[in-house]
């Protein structure tokens, strides 16, 4: 008969100090998406722990979505923007070119600016601190389809206003500098404010969907977009399978 030993009250069973690890360096990044991360063997040296106590931080942690296992090949950090079961962060680029037609950028302004007092909020800084603001339209098949309004937390994208934005998205390149943990979003039918209907050929009459998305690693907010489309050429998809 195999016997086991409780574990005291109030203290952490072995495998959490593996998951909390692994979780660890996940949210700085030491492992960035579709990356190796540590082996089963490794572990079990590096902690003094059995290969079940291992396997089951592992299990966790790939139940949860953070990470992803290959047979016979290792265990790798999940892509974390696609693993929400409620509704995915996609590249609009990808989404394009999904469907077979041409995406196109053209980027408005980017620059760096003070934060004021809801946005200071929103992204955890302190009031008049540096920010980075782009400001981007992109088009399908050159007919405009998002107008792209994003702040960036500087301190966690330094080299952000360094990107070609007509050449790769935001969402595409902090998705590789800045791992994402937390997604918060609100939807809603409205209209554009004039600017945006000018960059987007349409009138400030015509109704528009509008997403405003605030993404944070652990505790700390990455970026806040406002993310508008003309009602007549954009839909959300998404499937659910019981």
């Amino acid at each position: 008969m195999v016997s086991t030993t409780p574990t005291p009250s109030g203290a952490a069973a072995p495998y959490t100090h593996v998951k909390n690890f692994l979780m660890e360096g996940l949210s700085q990044g030491r492992w960035t998406p579709g990356s190796q991360m540590p082996s089963e063997s490794e572990l079990v040296q590096q902690f003094k722990v059995s290969r079940m106590t291992v396997g089951r931080a592992i299990r966790e942690l790939q139940a949860e979505g953070f990470v992803t296992r290959v047979q016979g090949v290792g265990t790798f950090a999940a892509h974390l923007a696609r693993v929400s079961s409620t509704l995915t962060i996609k590249d609009l680029h990808e989404e394009i070119a999904a469907r077979g037609h041409q995406h196109q950028a053209r980027v408005i302004l980017s620059r760096e600016e003070l934060a004021v007092d809801g946005l200071a909020q929103q992204l955890g800084l302190p009031l008049g601190a540096p920010v980075f603001h782009t400001l981007i339209v992109h088009s399908e098949n050159g007919v405009p389809l998002q107008c792209e309004d994003r702040y960036v937390n500087p301190a966690c994208a330094p080299d952000y206003l360094g990107v070609d934005f007509s050449q790769t998205t935001p969402t595409h390149y902090l998705l590789e500098v800045a791992p994402l943990w937390e997604a918060q979003y609100s939807i809603e039918a409205g209209p554009p404010s004039p600017q945006e209907a000018e960059l987007l050929g349409i009138t400030p009459q015509d109704p528009c969907l509008i997403i405003v998305r605030r993404t944070m690693n652990r505790d700390v907010p990455i970026t806040l977009a406002r993310l508008v489309h003309p009602g007549t050429r954009y839909q959300i998809q998404g499937q659910f399978k019981p």
